[in-house]
């Protein structure tokens, strides 16, 4: 295994890099790279940035008699200072599918990313076998010119929030966390459209006809488009096929720009709600992918890594989750997450979402169950050579939660929760609940809340909801300040611009700003990952404490708060006061109050201003 230290590289442009595409994707002889000898020779790439090679083999195409996703299996082994990485590669047509279309060609392909600087070597095995892809059984090997090479990698010269700068996301102790960097994370983004690759510009794409079930967004008959984006779009960035694609990019541009650092895209809806992506070139051929397709998902997941958006990759949906193999990890589902691993496994800020609203509801169809679930679990343990987190999105009731939830505490390989809550002003106490849960099973969970209802309405526009009160006070402090790792808006059911047909996340701005505002206070000032949820310290309903105790407090009071006060009985140290704004952000500010003393119940003052509306409060020991 990996573990977290895998990560992708972007082939860098270079005289060097570009003569090994050429090589690669004719077929480098063993002489050639024999040849270099010395490590000036070598073609260099930079660590954590993305690698592809090409590999030619036999002539096929998607629809070949002999299924070459079925029957032909690539091996890569990386290899640096006596380490081993295996890494599954993928046929590729053409090897240039994203922009030629291609459904047919000799190429296969690989990805990796370097997680250390140095010399590497590789060495590639093909092999062709019935039904190889799905198991361990060796196959014929077919013969590559270029089987073996070397490569140097050197260090990042990119910038966070460009994950490249930053290596792969993990998790530590129920934190977003980089081990390679030394660094903790804070998720905050879309949730909606779900169906965000649901777009004109991919090759393939359609909607499959389908009436709503109630209790849902219903789709339109147009993909999405995304024109009020496309003037986000920059030189320099990707395009599909020549000029299209821009809007697509674009906003992803616009969410960075926003400061966001998260989108969540199904890879599978079948059956499911918007019935318009899949991964497959025939929604009823679960064998055969669509290549084009799949290297156009991968062009707009390379432009959202290199802008630090996490891919919050899920699945399946609640509808679909026993679509493949009955919901057992049988042929078809191993396939399917066998392709998703070898194509997009590499990206650094990348989540495993087992599925949206696993589990029974009344209103679901036959919902897999619990060894099914832990069969899933297993899978992108055993599989994914990154080692990349894996969620359980919920659903949002105690009745239809519990009963999924209970039997996965403690699971080795469930790194935690996507969290759906119906009610608000309690959803801090269902992060708080299921945190403690799963530290008392022993294995802290990542809980992030990811879709906050009520179902119809969720996080509605600017428009319809200014200032967004609710969602600010209760949702992003009231879980940010309850442990929860990220937020994500989800846009309801019922409203303009909703889960599945939304395409402008202009009609949010305030509320992107307003997320912002709160990671931009914990990055700056809070050690997180140390603290704990402190709310019995402040006497007042929907007020919130995160606290690292005799050290510092972040507090959140909500409008109409009139006294600001907090229990420090039993503390000695002396602490500085300051207050921000979440409306606004910005620097710290003063208040009438700038010190108080440990030991006592104590009035942090009146604010600098606003003095009906909510304001957070930093406390730090003083000479923090």
């Amino acid at each position: 295994m990996i573990g977290h230290y895998l990560t992708h590289y972007t082939r860098r442009v270079s005289y060097w890099a570009c003569m090994l595409s050429l090589a690669l994707l004719i077929g480098c002889s063993d002489q050639h790279q024999e040849s270099a000898t010395t490590e000036s020779d070598l073609p260099v790439y930079q660590q954590w940035h993305s690698i592809t090679l090409n590999f030619a083999g036999p002539d096929t195409s998607e629809q070949d008699a002999d299924n070459p996703f079925l029957n032909y299996r690539l091996m890569v082994t990386f290899t640096h200072d006596g380490q081993e990485y295996p890494i599954r590669g993928y046929y590729a047509a053409d090897g240039q599918a994203s922009e030629s279309g291609a459904d047919a060609g000799n190429i296969w392909q690989v990805k990796f990313r370097a997680p250390e600087t140095g010399q590497w070597q590789y060495r590639a095995r093909l092999e062709r076998g019935e039904k190889i892809a799905l198991g361990a059984d060796s196959g014929e090997s077919l013969p590559l010119d270029n089987a073996t090479g070397t490569f140097m990698v050197e260090a990042s010269d990119k910038r966070a929030p460009d994950f490249r700068a930053l290596g792969r996301l993990s998790v530590n102790d129920g934190h977003f966390y980089f081990p390679g960097t030394d660094r903790y994370w804070l998720k905050g983004g879309s949730n909606s459209p779900e169906n965000f690759l649901a777009y004109e510009g991919f090759d393939g794409t359609y909607r499959i006809a389908a009436s709503a079930r109630e209790g849902e967004a219903s789709a339109n008959s147009e993909l999405h488009q995304y024109e009020s984006h496309r003037q986000d779009w920059q030189p320099g960035d990707p395009t599909l096929r020549g000029e299209a694609g821009k809007s697509i990019f674009g906003a992803v541009n616009y969410l960075a720009e926003k400061g966001m650092n998260a989108i969540y895209l199904l890879t599978m809806n079948i059956e499911g709600d918007g019935k318009d992506v899949w991964p497959y070139t025939s929604p009823e051929d679960f064998t055969r992918f669509d290549v084009s397709r799949l290297a156009q998902w991968e062009q707009l997941f390379q432009h959202m890594q290199n802008k630090g958006i996490l891919i919050h990759l899920v699945t399946q949906e609640t509808e679909n989750e026993r679509l493949l193999d009955e919901g057992d990890v049988g042929p078809m589902r191993t396939l399917y997450y066998q392709e998703l691993i070898a194509r997009f496994g590499h990206h650094l800020g990348l989540i495993w979402n087992l599925g949206e609203e696993n589990g029974y509801a009344e209103w679901s169809p036959p919902a897999q169950n619990t060894e099914q679930r832990k069969a899933m679990i297993r899978f992108f343990e055993q599989a994914d050579p990154y080692q990349n987190p894996v969620l359980l999105h919920t659903h949002a009731e105690i009745g239809t939660r519990e009963p999924v939830l209970e039997p996965l505490l403690g699971v080795e390989g469930l790194d935690g929760l996507s969290l759906q809550a119906h009610d608000r002003q309690h959803a801090h106490q269902v992060v708080m609940k299921w945190k403690q849960r799963s530290e008392q099973a022993g294995r802290s969970w990542l809980i992030t809340m990811d879709e906050i209802g009520m179902w119809h309405t969720g996080a509605d526009t600017d428009a319809n909801d200014p200032g967004h009160p609710s969602l600010r006070g209760d949702v992003l402090w009231g879980t940010l300040l309850s442990g929860a790792a990220g937020v994500e808006w989800y846009f309801g059911a019922n409203v303009p611009h909703n889960d599945l047909t939304s395409e402008d996340w202009r009609q949010r701005d305030e509320l992107w700003s307003l997320t912002r505002h709160a990671m931009t206070f914990f990055q700056a000032y809070l050690p997180w990952w140390e603290m704990a949820p402190a709310h019995d310290l402040l006497a007042r309903e929907g007020a919130f404490c995160l606290a690292k105790h005799d050290d510092i407090y972040a507090l959140y009071f909500p409008t109409g708060t009139e006294q600001y006060q907090i229990d420090l009985r039993g503390l000695s140290n002396d602490f500085e006061v300051h207050w921000y704004n979440p409306v606004s952000g910005g620097d710290l500010s003063s208040g009438s109050v700038t010190n108080v003393q440990g030991g006592a119940e104590v009035s942090l003052g009146k604010p600098p201003s606003r003095p009906t509306e909510d304001w957070v409060v930093l406390l730090r020991k003083t000479g923090r």
